[in-house]
C-alpha cells in the first residue's frame, strides 16, 4: 500500500523552508531541556484511516505503565519497586541502579520509537531470556543499558556500534547485562543494520555458514539477505521479476531528452520517521526527506471547491460514526469478529441520517473511499473488531517522501546481494535435511529457505509446498484479506497546479466509483519533474484492472480540467502516463493485507510462524501484526526472520533439539488464564492480579472483567430491528452470534491505588464500569490489546508466584451463586453499564433499569437496538448490591 500522511485541510500551510527534514528524527532533549514530553509519551499516533486525509485528532493510546511526562520526571526505575527479597539471586550490589552518562528519559523515548517498552522488557526479550529473573533490579539495569545502546547508535547510524564503546563507563559487574543487551539488539537487527560503509564492511568476503535461499527480492527479502550475509550465511535470492523491490517500484518517466521524473508506482510514503528503519537507511544515504504538507483541499464533481462548512459538518458526522462503531464493538466483544466495518457504518449512517443531501453524501463517500484506501480493502470485507488493530504501533513522526523515489533505497539494499532475476518459484520442498526450491527447470538446495511472497500469491496457490503447509497456516492465509490500490502517473510539460499542495481530493457522484481518482499526489517537489499521481482504491480499484489506460487518462484529465480551467489555467496534455495493474501482477495478485471479517491480528502471527522444524520461514508485510501494509513492516519482518533463521542454525550446529513452543499469542493467553484462576482480589464481575505483594500504590495490576452467556433467543427483537432498518446484514449477524452461548474476558492495566479506588465505588458493577471508563478513561481490551507492557507484568507475576498451585476455576465463584446465574448477571451488568447516558452527575440506581429509556442517550438507544437485551434471573438489583465488597 501507499499510505499518505496524517493531514488536515484546516492546518496552516507549512513553511517551505522546513519541508526537508532529517529522517528518523528523534527529539533532541539536550538542546531543548524542557520539551513537551507528553506529546511523545502519550503515544499519539495517526490512525490508519488518516493516511489520505485527517479525519480527527490522532487518538492517544494511553497505559498507566507507558511512560508519561510525570513518570519521566522521576527515575525510570520507579515503575519497578521492591525487588525480590531473596538477595541470593543477585550480587551484593543488587540494590544499585546503574548510572549512565545520559538521562534515562531521553533514551527511553528513543527505545520507545524503536518498538520497545520504554521501561520494561518486550515479549520477544522475555521469550529470548535476556535476563534470568523477570521483574527485579536486574531487569531495571538491563533496560537502562539496552536503551542506552539504541540511543548511542541512533546518534550516528553511519557507524558500527561495538561493546567496547560502553565498557569504560559501565561497571565490570554489569558486563554480563551489557553482553546480553548488545547481543540481542545486534542479532535481532535493532542496531548496526542498513547500508552505511562500516556496516557493509562487516559482511565477510567468504561465507562460513550453510546456504540459505530467499524467495523474493522485495524489502523483506533484501533486509533478510543483508543480515544473513553479515551473519556469515551463503545467501541466494530468487526473484521472479527483472528487478528488485517487489511492490516498491520507482519508474523513471521521460520521453527522449524532455523533462523526466521519478514516479513511485508502488509504496511511496514513509509513514512516520521516528524509528522507521527505512528512514534510517535514507539517513545513511545522506538523503533529506520531504515532509508531506497538511493542506489537502477537496473538489466536488463539477470541479468547484467543497464548501468549507459542509466539509466540516460531514467530516464530523463521519468521525461520529467511526466512534459509534468503536463503541459498538466494545459492547459486542468477540462477537464483532464476524461483523464487517462497512455493515456497522452503513447501519449507523442510515439510523442517524448524518448525510442528508446529495452533495453531503458524495463527500461522505469520499471519506469512505479514503478509509478503504488506508486499509487496502473494501469496507464490507473488513472486520469491525480488528480493522485498526495495528494503530497503537504506528510509527510516530512526519510522513515523508524520499526525493528521487524509494527505488534509491532498493538499489542501495540490493547492492552486492546475490540476486537471480526472472526465477519464478513454483515448488518449495522442506524437511529435516533442508530445502529444495524449484524455479523453472532449476533446483536450488539450501539448509533453510525464507518465503517473502505477497499474501495474494499465497492465496492464489502459485507456489506448491511439499509437504503441504500446516492447516493452521492455510486457515490463516484464507482468513486474512487483501485489497487493491492502483495509480495513474502523469508527467506534464510544466506544473499547472498549486505548488503549496502535496495532496488534493476529488468527489465522485457514483458510490460504486467513490475511490476512482479520489486523491491526487503532487510529486513536483521531489520527483525531479512536474509529476501528478492519481489514486484508485476500493471497488473502483478492481474495476480499474480492466479499464483501458487511455480511458483512465482521459477521465483523470477531465477531472483536472474541471478543477483548473474555470480558474483560467490551461491543463496541458501529459508527456507520458503509466497505469498500474497490481491485481493482475503475477508476482503480487493484489496490493496489501488487511484484517478481513473472521480474521484477527493473530493471523499475522500465524503467517509468520516457521514450519518444517526450523527449515522454512516466512516474512513480508502480511507477517507482521504491528506494521502490516507498510514498507517498513516488510523490512522489519526480514530482520526478524534473519534472527530466527540464525537462531535455528545455531541450535542445529550444537546438535540440541529444542521443543517448539506454542505461539506467543497462545502462550501468553494461557498464562494469563492460569493466573486469573487465583486472583488477588475479586468483587462483582471484576478480578485483579497484582504484580507485587506490597503496598506501593503505583505498582501495576491487571484487571479482568468477565461476562457470560445469554439465555434467551431474540427472534422478535431481531425481526423488529430488521423491519426498522434497511441494512439487515448487521442485525442478522448479531442475532446469530447472540443465540450462541459465549463467555468473554476483557482486560486493562491499572495501578494498585486505582484498583482500590474502583473497589470502593458503590452502586454495583454498573457504576464501577462507568467509573472505570469515564473517570479513569481506560479502555477494556482483549488479551492482545494489552500490549508489551502487560507482557512484562504478566511474566513478573508468574515469576513471583513461583510454584503456587492454582485453585479450580469453579472455586472462585461466590458461594451460593451458580456459574450460569453469575454469567447471566455479568452479561446484564456489562451491557447496561455501557448504555447509560454519559454524565458527570451521579446516576440514581433506580435509573439503571433497562426500561428507563429516558436516561439513555439517542446514541445508546441505537446500540440498545443493535445488541438485544439479556434475560436476568431474580431480583437483579439485589444481586448487584450483594456483589459489593
Amino acid at each position: 500500500m501507499d499510505p499518505p500522511p496524517p493531514s488536515h485541510v484546516s492546518s496552516p500551510q507549512q513553511n517551505p523552508n522546513h519541508d526537508n527534514i532529517q529522517s528518523d528524527s528523534i527529539p533532541n532533549f539536550d538542546q531543548n531541556p524542557n520539551p513537551n514530553l507528553s506529546h511523545y509519551l502519550s503515544l499519539s499516533v495517526p490512525k490508519k484511516r488518516r493516511r489520505g486525509r485527517s479525519q480527527r485528532n490522532p487518538s492517544s493510546f494511553r497505559s498507566p505503565f507507558t511512560l508519561n511526562a510525570s513518570s519521566l520526571n522521576n527515575d525510570l526505575t520507579s515503575s519497578i519497586r521492591n525487588p525480590p527479597s531473596s538477595s541470593t539471586q543477585f550480587h551484593d550490589f543488587s540494590d544499585e541502579i546503574i548510572m549512565i552518562n545520559k538521562e534515562a528519559k531521553t533514551e527511553a523515548l528513543i527505545a520507545l520509537s524503536a518498538g520497545f517498552p520504554a521501561d520494561s522488557l518486550s515479549e520477544e526479550e522475555i521469550e529470548t531470556g535476556v535476563i534470568p529473573v523477570i521483574g527485579g533490579i536486574e531487569q531495571v539495569n538491563y533496560t537502562l543499558i539496552r536503551n542506552h545502546i539504541i540511543a548511542k547508535w541512533r546518534e550516528n547510524v553511519s557507524i558500527w556500534v561495538n561493546k567496547k564503546m560502553f565498557t569504560d563507563y559501565i561497571p565490570q559487574h554489569y558486563h554480563s547485562l551489557l553482553d546480553s543487551a548488545y547481543n540481542y539488539l545486534l542479532s535481532h537487527g535493532y542496531i548496526n543494520f542498513g547500508v552505511a560503509s562500516p556496516i557493509k564492511d562487516k559482511i565477510p568476503t567468504e561465507p562460513s555458514k550453510p546456504g540459505v535461499i530467499i524467495i523474493g527480492a522485495g524489502l523483506a527479502g533484501l533486509a533478510a539477505a543483508r543480515q544473513l550475509m553479515r551473519f556469515g550465511f551463503k545467501v541466494t535470492v530468487l526473484e521472479g521479476r527483472k528487478r528488485a523491490g517487489g511492490r516498491v517500484y520507482t519508474k523513471k518517466m521521460e520521453v527522449g531528452n524532455r523533462v523526466g521524473a521519478a514516479a513511485d508506482l508502488g509504496g511511496s510514503v514513509l509513514t512516520g520517521t521516528l524509528g522507521n528503519p527505512l528512514g534510517i537507511v535514507a539517513r545513511q544515504l545522506g538523503d533529506l526527506l520531504h515532509k508531506v504538507r497538511d493542506k489537502c483541499p477537496l473538489y466536488s464533481v463539477d470541479g468547484k471547491p467543497v464548501n468549507p462548512d459542509m466539509d466540516v459538518k460531514v467530516e464530523s458526522a463521519f468521525n461520529r460514526l467511526l466512534d459509534k462503531a468503536s463503541r459498538l464493538r466494545q459492547l459486542m466483544g468477540e462477537v464483532s469478529v464476524d461483523v464487517s466495518l462497512g455493515a456497522a457504518l452503513e447501519t449507523f449512517r442510515q439510523v442517524y441520517k448524518d448525510a442528508v443531501n446529495d452533495e453531503e453524501m458524495k463527500l461522505f463517500n469520499w471519506h469512505l473511499a479514503n478509509l478503504e484506501y488506508a486499509n487496502a480493502g473494501l469496507l464490507s470485507h473488513l472486520s469491525l473488531a480488528f480493522w485498526d488493530q495495528d494503530d497503537p504501533y504506528d510509527m510516530g513522526g512526519d510522513h515523508c517522501f524520499l526525493p528521487g523515489g524509494n527505488g534509491k533505497l532498493v538499489q542501495a539494499l540490493a547492492e552486492n546481494v546475490p540476486i537471480l532475476y526472472e526465477k519464478t518459484v513454483h515448488t518449495i520442498r522442506y524437511g529435516s535435511d533442508g530445502v529444495q526450491v524449484n524455479a523453472g527447470s532449476q533446483v536450488f538446495e539450501g539448509d533453510m529457505a525464507l518465503c517473502t511472497v505477497p499474501l495474494g500469491v499465497l492465496k492464489k496457490g502459485s507456489i506448491k509446498f511439499i509437504p503441504e503447509l500446516p492447516q493452521r497456516k492455510l486457515d490463516g492465509i484464507k482468513r486474512l484479506g487483501f485489497g487493491l490500490l492502483n495509480k495513474v502517473a502523469m508527467l506534464f510539460p510544466h506544473v499547472f497546479w498549486e505548488m503549496d499542495l502535496d495532496t488534493f481530493g476529488h468527489l465522485s457522484d457514483d458510490p460504486s466509483r467513490r475511490g476512482e481518482f479520489f486523491l491526487f499526489y503532487s510529486y513536483a517537489t521531489v520527483a525531479g519533474g512536474p509529476l501528478l499521481i492519481a489514486l484508485v482504491a476500493g471497488e473502483a480499484a478492481h474495476k480499474f484492472e480492466s479499464m483501458p489506460p487511455t480511458d483512465a487518462v482521459t477521465k483523470v484529465l477531465h477531472i483536472l480540467k474541471g478543477i483548473y480551467e474555470p480558474k483560467g489555467i490551461n491543463v496541458p496534455e501529459p508527456i507520458q502516463t503509466v497505469c498500474t495493474r497490481w491485481g493482475s501482477d503475477p508476482f503480487c495478485f493484489g496490493s496489501y493485507s488487511n484484517v478481513a471479517v473472521g480474521a484477527s491480528g493473530d493471523d499475522y502471527d500465524i503467517l509468520a510462524e516457521s514450519v518444517g522444524d526450523g527449515r522454512l520461514f516466512f516474512a513480508g508485510e502480511a507477517t507482521t501484526r504491528r506494521y502490516p501494509a507498510t514498507m517498513h513492516g516488510a523490512f522489519l519482518s526480514g530482520l526478524r526472520e534473519a534472527a530466527n533463521m540464525a537462531h535455528h542454525a545455531n541450535i542445529r550446529s550444537m546438535n540440541v533439539k529444542v521443543e517448539k513452543p506454542p505461539s506467543s499469542a497462545h502462550s501468553c493467553a494461557s498464562l494469563l488464564a492460569d493466573l486469573f484462576r487465583e486472583p488477588d482480589i475479586e468483587f462483582g464481575s471484576f478480578s485483579i492480579i497484582f504484580a507485587q505483594k506490597n503496598a506501593d500504590p503505583k505498582s501495576p495490576a491487571i484487571l479482568r472483567v468477565t461476562f457470560g452467556e445469554p439465555k434467551k433467543k431474540y427472534h422478535e427483537v431481531a425481526k423488529q430491528d430488521q423491519q426498522q432498518h434497511s441494512n439487515k446484514l448487521l442485525f442478522q449477524q448479531l442475532q446469530s452470534h447472540f443465540n450462541q452461548q459465549q463467555q468473554l474476558h476483557v482486560y486493562t492495566l491499572l495501578s494498585r491505588q486505582q484498583v482500590l479506588d474502583l473497589r470502593e465505588v458503590r452502586g454495583g458493577d454498573e457504576m464501577r464500569l462507568n467509573y472505570l471508563c469515564e473517570k479513569l478513561g481506560v479502555k477494556l481490551v482483549g488479551r492482545k490489546g494489552l500490549g508489551l507492557n502487560a507482557d512484562s507484568v504478566i511474566a513478573s507475576i508468574k515469576a513471583e508466584r513461583g510454584n503456587r498451585k492454582p485453585v479450580s476455576t469453579s472455586m472462585s465463584l461466590k458461594p451460593g451463586l451458580s456459574k450460569i446465574k453469575a454469567g447471566i448477571i455479568k452479561r446484564k451488568i456489562i451491557r447496561k453499564a455501557k448504555v447509560v447516558k454519559k454524565s458527570n452527575e451521579s446516576i440514581p440506581r433506580a435509573s439503571m433499569n433497562v426500561g428507563s429509556a429516558s436516561r439513555v442517550s439517542e446514541e445508546n438507544r441505537i446500540i440498545d437496538q443493535v445488541i438485544p437485551d439479556v434475560f436476568v434471573l431474580g431480583n437483579n438489583q439485589n444481586d448487584l448490591a450483594n456483589s459489593n465488597p
